[in-house]
């Protein structure tokens, strides 16, 4: 099995009003891969962005919905997210700063 690396690990911000809201509190949202633990969570945030120090990983498990065309039965992707809070002295991410 191949080592999970840290870009792997997160996929995307989440950019909503709540989670621009939660900026304000040093809490910020990831789209995550769905087999990622909290730990590995934790070190891909302080790895790809330098300075900041992680306190807490919250994460929820969206499962997949049963979609249907025509006869044919389907499941849709399942998802997970994160949201991770930063410590006071810790520095801002810079990806959200333009929005």
């Amino acid at each position: 099995m191949a080592a999970v690396q840290y870009y792997d690990v997160i996929l995307k911000p989440v950019v909503s009003e709540a989670s621009m809201n939660a900026m304000t509190e040093n809490k910020y949202t990831f789209l995550v891969a769905p087999n990622a633990t909290k730990t590995q969570i934790k070190e891909a945030v302080e790895k790809m962005f330098p300075g900041t120090k992680v306190e807490s990983v919250n994460t929820m498990n969206k499962p997949g919905k049963q979609k249907r065309r025509g006869m044919v039965l389907g499941m849709t992707a399942k998802s997970k997210k994160a949201i991770v809070t930063l410590t006071k002295d810790s520095e801002a991410i810079q990806i959200y700063q333009g929005l």
